[in-house]
């Protein structure tokens, strides 16, 4: 009797695995990030196109903005971008992007196809300050508010809904102070 019913156990075992896996994988985006409330990474880098243009970290301070981790190469970042249009256009924020490991000639032509919301382009061609950020992979979005503080991540692709519910609450409360 049991014999018979090991392959039906098995299979609903397997199942359950399946059911508990697919869970912790729509939670990508939940993962924590050690750097938030803490200061964003040091960083001196050029803007894309023109590498005689360094910025630093300090010239960023100041001000909240979002910095959206992107590459020519990344699909998803091609899903995302009418979000970051978007939020770019609304002047809600500013949107930096941070293009991480890619060709400058293929990124250019990327915003060119594209358009670009971005009020600043950095390239990161090593992809040294994407680590440092503690980058998984492109998309990514860090809210970095005045004072230099990372405090929110996103980990994938914005959506209008992630904006509205966890980047512009933030963006008030930080207005608040």
């Amino acid at each position: 009797m049991i014999a018979r019913l090991l392959p039906f156990l098995l299979f609903l075992a397997l199942g359950a695995l399946l059911a508990v896996g697919l869970t912790i994988a729509d939670r990508k985006t939940e993962l924590p990030s050690p750097l938030i409330g803490k200061p964003m990474p040091e960083f001196s880098l050029p803007v894309l196109g023109q590498p005689d243009v360094i910025v630093t970290r300090a010239e960023l301070v100041g001000q909240p903005f979002l910095l959206n981790v992107w590459a020519s190469w990344c699909v998803t970042c091609r899903v995302e971008h009418p979000v970051i249009e978007a939020l770019a256009q609304s002047g809600q924020l500013p949107v930096i992007g941070l293009n991480y490991r890619d060709e400058e000639g293929d990124a250019l032509a990327w915003l060119e196809h594209f358009g670009n919301p971005y009020s600043l382009t950095l390239a990161d061609t090593s992809g040294r300050t994407a680590i440092d950020f503690g980058v998984y992979a492109a998309p990514e979005s860090f809210l970095v508010d005045s004072r230099g503080q990372i405090v929110f991540k996103q980990i994938g692709a914005l959506t209008p809904e992630v904006i509205e519910k966890e980047i512009l609450p933030l963006l008030a409360t930080e207005s608040q102070r």
